[in-house]
């Protein structure tokens, strides 16, 4: 079936169960108490079936409701049949078989669709999708917005401050008269929503709306989520963060296209092996007391971080009674903390600080000085609705980056990260050489970006992994498509097919080679993308937020394969939003408005600048060190400057075990 543009806006069996132990869950309010009891269902699924043109079973005979008011999370692996669930659930498509209820019209039933039904359900229904250009129809954001209650024939009058409302919602007002083309991802994604939430919409359908996002992004969009449940709202949420997660009202996840779980939150974290089965993980608090319990030590199991926090200052506690007059390792006699390689005064990794200092004596394999790129951008145009608007052109010049220079060393890994629309992407481009900066210089294993000649040359030096790199995937089959890079590099026959295979098996795709890229997974597509800029064996790789959409074992697969490329020799530079994916790397750039705030090891960056201004700036910094601090602050135990799951891990064992 086929919907309006407004309206598009407008699931193997279940695993045994193996708990481990009660869960402790956060008080409810009678309020929520009371909703929970007594759910309202808005949209119902029985038996329900859709199978691709292709043969594939996406969904393979599901049943699950939606209770409304509340936030449902719908989670599983790539390709376990999440996306299509959404497009069922908004009304952008019918099932094969099964019968569909949604915002009170049974739109389907029998293996017919009721097309008068859907259409007045479609106006209480709305999406986001994963990938917010799909959805972007106009050219300035304040039209996008207006665009959808336009078609639903709200009154002008209206319409007007809606846009506004929406904007202001979604932190966008000051880029109402932006060409949506001009924005970042995240920027985006923000005006999707915007242009989702336009409609009133009784269900909206959110399809992982934070993929793309930076930390401030991510937090907002929740509390506007958050929000909307309050105001009645109902949300069906994907997601693959599972701290996204805990705090959900309900979740379902899908395995294969069957429902292999749906239920509360804790219910369903407290299953180990089901969990791990679906290809998922846990959240980091759960992590953590996992580990903590493998290791003897008594904690109660809780999706609740506060309620762990307090378990871990008690066991904290009583460790410090029983060593009051004894110093500890890691202490001075004065009681001054020290990490175990740090300083006193910072906490700060000596080894990590002289690695950095050694590096001036390198080659430069990468040198960037002063460079500064700006961009025109077109404002101002009139809209019939707008009156307030001017009616001429207007443009305005963007810096998206400032005055920016670093130098990389060879084999090394370097992680760039800022909030949405710092120039992260820019800057990838221009290493890249697919555009060249408006002043300074950019010069890559000595040749210089601003001369053509060498532009050309760089391109068979530099692989690029673009964002959504599967959107790169074109052939026929997995081969094919691999082989493309190698064979416009004009290898012979004999070295594109070694060079192939050997990316395949990298990639752990070896078994896909005659297969379509489009019937893979969308982890696999990702996979195989890369694996056709690895088969072009380019000496550095910039990859722009490669992990973004993936699920959790996906994202593990794709760490492992750069982790083999970087040992084979390759020099890596990695845009990202994640922290904890940052934290792994061997030097740190951080981003702000065009301008570079931060530029060391990750363990000095996030040390230095701290929590409080990394947050003002749209950024975050590891869980672990959050952690860290948190515990630290509270019980006076030094438990170091953390960055992973592991070094907390180990820092609490030694300080459990009277060691720090």
């Amino acid at each position: 079936m086929s919907t309006s543009s407004a309206q598009l806006r407008g699931s193997e069996a279940p695993q045994p169960k193996e708990t481990r132990g009660t869960a402790i869950q956060p008080e409810a309010t009678q309020s929520e108490t009371a909703q929970r009891e007594t759910p309202r269902t808005i949209a119902h699924l029985s038996d329900v079936t859709y199978i691709y043109e292709n043969g594939t079973i996406a969904l393979d005979g599901i049943s699950l409701e939606i209770p409304a008011g509340q936030r449902t999370c719908i989670v599983g692996a790539n390709g376990s049949g999440k996306s299509t669930l959404a497009s069922i659930l908004c009304g952008l498509s019918a099932p094969d078989s099964g019968s569909v209820m949604l915002a009170g019209e049974k739109v389907f039933a029998d293996g017919k669709a009721d097309f008068t039904a859907y259409a007045h359900a479609c106006r209480q229904l709305g999406l986001v999708f994963q990938n917010p250009e799909d959805q972007i129809v106009t050219s300035l954001v304040d039209e996008d917005i207006a665009f959808g209650p336009e078609n639903l024939q709200v009154p002008s009058a209206k319409i007007d401050s809606l846009v506004r409302r929406e904007l202001k919602r979604v932190a966008m007002t000051d880029f109402a008269q932006r060409d949506p083309s001009t924005l970042s991802g995240g920027q985006l994604q923000r005006v999707a929503i915007a242009g989702a939430l336009a409609m009133d919409p009784k269900l909206l359908v959110l399809d992982e709306p934070s993929a793309s996002l930076d930390a401030i992004g991510r937090r907002g969009v929740m509390k506007l989520v958050k929000k909307l449940c309050q105001d009645g709202c109902t949300i069906a949420h994907i997601t693959h963060f599972m701290d996204e997660v805990v705090n959900a009202d309900q979740v379902i996840a899908l395995d294969h296209g069957h429902v292999a779980f749906a239920g509360p939150p804790a219910d369903f974290f407290i299953q180990q092996n089901l969990v791990a089965s679906l290809e998922l993980e846990e959240p980091f608090e759960v992590q953590l007391q996992d580990r903590l319990r493998e290791k003897g030590f008594e904690v109660p199991w809780t999706l609740d971080s506060e309620q762990l926090k307090d378990s871990i200052m008690e066991l904290l506690a009583v460790l410090r009674s029983d060593s009051k007059t004894k110093p500890t390792a890691g202490t001075t006699a004065g009681g001054t903390a020290t990490t175990a390689t740090g300083d006193a005064a910072t906490g700060t990794a000596t080894t990590a600080a002289t690695s950095i200092a050694a590096e001036s004596v390198k080659e430069d394999l990468v040198a960037v000085s002063h460079v500064t790129q700006t961009f025109g951008v077109e404002t101002g145009r009139k809209h019939k609705l707008f009156s307030t608007r001017a009616q001429t052109h207007r443009s305005n010049s963007i810096r998206a980056l400032d005055d920016v220079s670093f130098t990389l060393q060879e084999c090394s890994s370097t992680a760039i990260i800022g909030a949405t629309g710092s120039g992260k992407s820019t800057l990838a481009r221009l290493l890249c050489a697919l555009s060249t900066p408006d002043s300074g210089t950019i010069v890559i294993n000595g040749y210089n970006t601003s001369n053509r000649r060498h532009r050309k040359l760089l391109h068979g030096i530099v692989g690029f992994v673009m964002q959504r790199p599967e959107r790169q995937l074109f052939a026929e089959s997995v081969f094919k498509d691999v082989a493309f890079g190698p064979e416009n590099l004009g290898l012979s026959p004999q070295d594109v097919n070694a060079r192939v295979v050997h990316a395949l098996e990298l990639a752990g795709l070896q078994n896909k080679a005659d297969v379509s890229p489009f019937e893979l997974s969308g982890g696999q597509q990702r996979l195989c993308a890369v694996a056709g800029v690895l088969a072009m064996q380019p000496r550095i790789l910039v990859l722009d937020e490669p992990t973004a959409g993936l699920d959790p074992h996906a994202r593990a697969k794709l760490r492992a394969l750069l982790d083999q490329v970087k040992s084979s020799g390759a020099t890596l530079i990695e845009v990202t939003h994640s922290m904890d994916d940052a934290a792994l790397a061997d030097r740190l750039i951080v981003l702000s408005q065009g301008s570079i705030v931060g530029n060391d090891t990750p363990l000095k960056v996030f040390t230095t600048l701290g929590e409080k201004y990394l947050r003002q700036i749209g950024l975050s910094v590891p869980k672990a060190l959050i952690w860290a601090d948190a515990l630290a602050e509270a019980t006076g135990t030094n438990l170091g400057r953390p960055l992973t799951l592991d070094e907390l891990t180990g820092a609490l064992f030694d300080a459990l075990n009277g060691d720090a």
